[in-house]
């Protein structure tokens, strides 16, 4: 999906007259709409595929109108319907084949069912079907007993909601709490990744708590769509600092 100047209607005047756009042009066309937007931003949604610029033969990006439109959708839909990327990739494609397809819901809530998609899982495991679960539910879902599930809340690596039910992510980490079992490292060895996560969480919620105490309502809604895509950019960093400390590369 290479695209070229032409065609697709662009944002501003930059995107209409039909030439190639450096990314920095790109950017000042978009802030009009989407004034919290960056180039690191611009850059996330290509590397997940969202966009592909052409190239020039010195590497530089050189952005056509149909990117700048196509940028800008996957920023309104994020800003709009709260929808995450790979879902939002998807229906782009769909669209550009000629699908008519109405707008995806942006997930479940509580009692619908949930994209399973949605819960990375392991081989076998068994994925929730809500957005919560009960406390039952978890034990069944996990396999495991009382104790082994109160053992996991003591290290803080599962925990339950105020009205004492989990959310869907809690049956993943206690999935992947369990293949860890297999290879002997024990939940007390975990406090240390819990840690870590919370450190992350706590510089991620530093950036965005001014956009969610911003008294334009527009911008507090910009604070959800920021937090997830700080908390992607987080565990993508995550993931290559362990591979690269490992010397080894994931499929």
């Amino acid at each position: 999906m290479l695209h070229t100047p032409s065609g697709g209607a662009g944002h501003g005047a930059a995107a209409t007259d039909g030439r190639l756009m450096s990314i920095g042009t790109v950017l000042n066309t978009l802030r009009d709409e989407f004034p919290e937007v960056t180039i690191s931003k611009i850059r996330f949604l290509e590397a997940e595929g969202l966009v592909e610029p052409q190239r020039t033969a010195s590497g530089y990006r050189k952005f056509g109108p149909r990117d700048v439109e196509r940028l800008a959708q996957v920023l309104r839909m994020q800003r709009d319907h709260y929808l995450p990327l790979r879902v939002i990739r998807e229906h782009l494609d769909a669209v550009e084949r000629g699908e008519a397809l109405p707008l995806p819901s942006p997930g479940p809530t509580a009692g619908e069912p949930a994209d399973e998609s949605r819960t990375p899982g392991l081989p076998g495991a068994s994925a929730p079907t809500a957005a919560r679960v009960g406390r039952d539910e978890l034990l069944a879902a996990a396999g495991v007993g009382e104790t082994e599930l109160a053992e996991w809340e003591s290290y803080g690596l599962v925990a339950p909601l105020p009205d004492g039910g989990y959310d869907a992510e809690a049956v993943t980490v206690a999935t992947l709490v369990l293949e860890l079992g297999r290879f002997g490292i024990e939940p007390r060895h975990l406090r240390a990744m819990k840690a870590s996560a919370d450190r992350d969480a706590g510089l991620v919620d530093q950036v965005v708590a001014p956009l969610r105490r911003h008294r334009n309502p527009q911008t507090r809604v910009h604070a959800q769509a920021r937090t997830r895509e700080l908390a992607e950019l987080t565990v993508r960093l995550h993931s290559a600092l362990v591979q690269t400390a490992l010397g080894v590369r994931l499929p």
